[in-house]
């Protein structure tokens, strides 16, 4: 099937025009007409190799909005003309023991992603949502909700189940407090989810200045967390805190403002963390340093269903596709609220 889209054919070239073919269509396939797509931080890692593992060229982008184009003979759960999303992932082996509990993202045998990733029937390499259209396995394909701005919601698929997934295994709820580390596109969205799933919601921030955008997003308070005063005055507050930070940091100054039973979970971070981590500070009063990975289909649908109900989207700045490269750039100074999208009518232009 002919496609196009921007790729990137090296870490140090910029993205560009591509054509390319995408895998012929299969009985259980959906093609989707992609309307958007979110950029996320992963999206700039992968296209410059940061992780020393990228498959040129790369076609980016796992946060895809479109409708339905054509569905496969075995497709029940989709029609023609349907408003779908895509996430991270496009395919798992649905057989071993991560896959039944439905955390396809640990998959024993390794996720299909939606680009940078060997298909796992004919060996194709998958390009992602930066593209006119792509074809994934119905499983992997979420519903819209109807209400849902398709621009705005396109983010859900990776920043709003990397922070969904996290607060509803901890049980996040009425009376909870919980606390986001970072204001960035995780964090933003995880002040909108915590805030919505009925929890006394707090920023913790470096920067100054950030306090009318937070309580905008749903944050009840914003603590400074580089003054030393307004750190002890939360000590032993949260039940729950969300660690959007994107890069090795210092997790120790936060440990103390754990409840007893309090978890800290890493959600933007998966290198080393240079700085060891206090043990006394776990041990005493039986806290945790967790961590979460995107999310399986199921609890996908779930936060896709939840944000329909309460009017949850992303803040986002729109793009023209012929702009992904400047905003890469923007992106790296932190230059977006929150989230940019691209609209893939562009790639008419």
């Amino acid at each position: 099937m002919n496609a196009k889209g921007f790729a990137a054919h090296s870490a140090t070239d910029p993205l560009q025009q591509f054509a390319f073919e995408r895998r012929a269509p299969r009985s259980n396939d959906v093609v989707i007409d992609i309307l958007y797509c979110g950029v996320c931080h992963t999206d700039l890692h992968l296209a410059r190799n940061h992780g020393g593992f990228t498959l040129y060229p790369i076609v980016p982008g796992h946060e895809i909005v479109g409708r339905v184009r054509a569905v496969g003979e075995n497709v029940t759960r989709f029609k023609v003309g349907d408003m779908v999303g895509v996430g991270c992932m496009v395919d798992s082996c649905q057989h071993c023991q991560p896959c039944l509990k439905g955390w396809e993202q640990d998959c024993v045998e390794g996720s299909t992603f939606s680009y940078n990733s060997v298909d796992r029937q004919d060996g194709t390499i998958t390009y992602g949502g930066y593209s006119d259209a792509i074809v994934v396995r119905d499983k992997f394909v979420l519903s819209l909700p109807d209400g849902l701005d398709p621009a705005a919601a396109a983010p859900l698929l990776c920043a709003g189940i990397t922070t969904w997934s996290p607060l509803v295994h901890w049980n996040v709820g009425a009376g909870s407090k919980v606390a986001v580390i970072g204001l960035g596109g995780l964090g933003h969205m995880a002040l909108k989810l915590a805030k919505a799933l009925g929890a006394d919601v707090t920023l913790f921030t470096r920067s100054t200045g950030k306090e009318d955008d937070a309580v905008r997003l749903g944050a009840d308070h914003v603590v400074l967390s580089n003054d030393p005063e307004q750190m002890k005055a939360v000590a032993g507050r949260f039940d729950v805190i969300i660690d959007t930070v994107p890069y090795d940091h210092d997790v120790n100054g936060y440990m103390p403002t754990l409840a007893v039973e309090g978890v800290l979970v890493l959600v933007g971070y998966m290198g080393p963390l240079s700085t060891p981590v206090n043990a006394g500070s776990v041990v005493r009063g039986r806290r945790a340093i967790s961590g979460s990975f995107i999310g399986g289909l199921r609890e996908t649908q779930q936060m896709l269903d939840f944000c329909g109900e309460h009017g949850i989207v992303s803040d986002v700045e729109i793009i023209p596709i012929q702009k992904i490269n400047e905003a890469y750039e923007r992106m790296l100074k932190s230059d977006v609220k929150y989230r940019f999208v691209i609209d893939m009518a562009s790639l008419k232009a």
